[in-house]
């Protein structure tokens, strides 16, 4: 390296922004992760040895997938070589190799190669580095956003060590934003600034678990805001919503305003009124509520007010849940947005709740009432001696597949817990069990 190039390194590192800047040096400053970075955890203690096998890491953006692999690069003895995947083709790859191969052979030293996006190598750029991996010539770290084992060839997956990086939490990235404020090394601390606790709470809620975004907010906010009558650049909640283009809504998840939304989101959907519903999921979305609480909210409403008024309804919302965790957010809200509507707009009936309410209070009225002895299980020994099974009629051998016999207690002989509403398919539910028992009724297929 020339002088020339030296200064421009300096230069760079000099101007780089914010989030480049604060990125961690070493393990022990890298915040959150602790599932992969803590003190007796396989990574760590693999780069504190300096006996790292090949590993990717994968996760959301933001979540220090590049900053993980720069601190292995600040800690081995390794060669420590980086290539993107998105410009990167065959001829840097053999470069790489080539130049291990050397250091290999004339040294004994070996090479890191750290490949940012490998997912978006295709299979032929993979199988290349496939051999070199295998026999040690270089050392992968791959990154990358999407599932390793749908996006990454299965050999180097089946030689690679897979860490899953999670989104930064809240409290996490307010100690980073603090920090970056208030460092005069590498931060923001010679602008002489103050960021306020609600600015922090907002942007570190809004960030989502990216430490990138809360950083380039908090930069954007000291270098645009002017100072103050007391001299100080001032980083308020207005400061933060207008660097991150985004209002701040009053949304305690931990308090009323939470209960109070997703009580009118359910509510609304019991009502039967879609534009209300959609509003709630878009206030809570926008708050950045739990996903999968939201899933579950809607799950209950098809089960509780559809019901079989609609039977498809928890159909709808069951897979809602499962495809808004599967692709997350923001796509998520499109996949809700779809599910509360479609509760909201189905007929409604609450006759399958009720009916469970009111046997749960006749359990806890009458206790244990003996079973039918038909109704008994009657395939252990001697289950027929002691009467267990005899008399039962099986459904299937009569007309519509039914017939009357006594299902519950005796003593409850006449009860009726599930009362088919006139909503929906329980019409046809209503009709069809008051056209089977007529029927049966003619024909004398009565319980003895």
């Amino acid at each position: 390296m020339d002088l020339f190039e030296y200064m421009r390194g300096a230069n760079m590192e000099k101007e780089a922004p914010l989030a480049a800047r604060m990125r961690p040096r070493t393990l022990d400053e890298v915040v959150g992760q602790e599932h992969i970075v803590g003190t007796d955890r396989l990574l760590y203690r693999a780069v504190q040895a300096d006996k790292l096998s090949s590993i990717i890491f994968y996760g959301p953006p933001g979540t220090g997938k590049t900053t993980l692999a720069r601190v292995i690069a600040n800690t081995t003895s390794a060669e420590f070589m980086q290539i993107n995947a998105t410009v990167a083709g065959k001829k840097d790859m053999e470069e790489v190799v080539a130049k291990a191969k050397e250091l290999q052979g004339m040294y004994g030293k070996r090479t890191i190669l750290f490949i940012d996006e490998i997912h978006r190598f295709n299979k032929g750029q993979q199988d290349y580095l496939l051999p070199f991996v295998e026999d040690g010539t270089v050392i992968l770290i791959g990154a990358t956003t999407e599932n390793p084992y749908f996006e990454v060839n299965g050999a180097l997956i089946s030689r690679s060590i897979i860490f899953e990086l999670k989104p930064i939490s809240k409290e996490a990235i307010k100690q980073l934003m603090e920090k970056a404020v208030y460092d005069k090394e590498r931060g923001m601390g010679a602008f002489d600034a103050v960021v306020e606790e609600d600015a922090l709470d907002f942007l570190a809620d809004i960030a989502g678990g990216d430490a990138r975004r809360a950083l380039n907010a908090v930069e954007l906010g000291v270098m645009t805001t002017g100072r103050g009558a007391d001299g100080k650049i001032h980083i308020t909640l207005d400061v933060a919503q207008e660097c991150i283009q985004k209002r701040a809504v009053r949304y305690d998840k931990s308090g009323d305003n939470h209960y109070d939304t997703i009580s009118a989101f359910i509510k609304s959907m019991r009502g039967s009124d879609a534009d209300a519903a959609v509003y709630y999921l878009a206030r809570m979305l926008y708050a950045g509520e739990n996903v999968a609480f939201i899933a579950r909210r809607i799950m209950i409403c098809a089960a509780e007010d559809v019901g079989n008024a609609d039977p498809a309804a928890l159909g709808v919302a069951v897979n809602a849940a499962l495809a808004a965790e599967r692709i997350g957010m923001p796509e998520a809200q499109i996949i809700l947005a779809q599910a509360a509507a479609y509760v909201a707009c189905a007929p409604k009936s609450n006759s399958s709740s009720q009916a469970v309410f009111d046997a749960m209070e006749e359990v806890r009225r009458s206790g244990d009432l003996p079973i039918p002895a038909h109704l008994k299980d009657a395939h252990y020994k001697g289950a027929v001696k002691l009467g267990r099974g005899t008399g039962y009629k099986y459904a299937h051998d009569y007309p519509n597949h039914y017939v009357e016999q006594q299902y519950l207690p005796y003593e409850l002989n006449g009860k009726e817990f599930y009362k088919p509403s006139g909503n929906g398919y329980e019409v046809k539910i209503r009709e069809h069990m008051k056209r089977i028992r007529k029927e049966a009724g003619s024909s004398g297929e009565k319980d003895d």
